[in-house]
């Protein structure tokens, strides 16, 4: 699994790369899942993810039976067009639910236990989730925020909660990627904001308060996805 998910992520990157240089230009249909599969000697299913995480960050939209296409001004979605590519098994407004529940407790629970170290990994992780931003690169932008979120998860010591985490990660991993094509700068700007109160709360040991900004900073994040919980 991990070593798919790399494939996915450098081929991802590899196709946001063409978007930002220009080399697929707005409105323009892409190359056939066939042809990218061949070109870049990588399974249809690492290719499938990788394109439904390109159009989840708004970068491409596929159109049944015309194929897919670079995102313009002609095809960006609006957020009653939102595409949850989970409905089969969770409502998005589910997923945002527990979302609050676990990480709320996670934060809670990392408050006690995160080394210094860790804790300057918050701090480097906002950092570089603020500057992808600034840059375009949606990818890092969004790889910085799960490895906070992430981070976090990894240093509660209930390991039940833990493990809940983990088997949910890829839901909850959507939520984080699904707003990026309706956040605005003012938004970003508060999201990071955000993240930097949590870890400051976990960096003073008060479990309460990392909670309350970890569900706060979450409720926000489904508002920006059309989602109030």
């Amino acid at each position: 699994m991990q070593v798919r998910n790399s494939v996915m992520q450098t081929l991802a990157r590899t196709l946001q790369d063409l978007i930002q240089r220009g080399e697929w230009k707005p409105e323009q249909k892409i190359p056939s899942q066939r042809t990218l599969s061949e070109q870049y000697g990588v399974s249809r299913t690492s290719l499938r993810e990788a394109l439904l995480t390109l159009e989840t960050l708004g970068l491409i939209r596929t159109y049944p039976a015309r194929g897919t296409f670079v995102t313009g001004p002609l095809s960006r979605a609006r957020r009653d067009e939102i595409r949850w590519r989970y409905s089969d098994d969770y409502s998005l407004r589910e997923v945002f639910d527990i979302r609050m529940l676990i990480e709320g407790r996670l934060a809670a629970g990392a408050a006690g236990t995160m080394t210094a170290a860790d804790i300057a990994a918050l701090h480097a992780a906002t950092d570089a989730m603020e500057k992808a931003w600034t840059d375009g690169d949606l990818l890092a932008n969004v790889g910085a925020d799960l490895f906070f979120h992430r981070l976090i998860a990894d240093s509660c010591q209930n390991r039940l909660l833990r493990q809940t985490y983990i088997s949910l990660r890829d839901f909850l991993a959507e939520t984080q990627r699904l707003p990026i094509p309706f956040t605005e700068r003012d938004r970003m700007s508060g999201s990071i904001a955000e993240h930097r109160a949590i870890a400051a709360a976990i960096e003073a040991r008060d479990a309460a308060g990392a909670e309350a900004a970890m569900i706060g900073h979450i409720r926000k994040t489904a508002a920006c996805a059309g989602v109030l919980v």
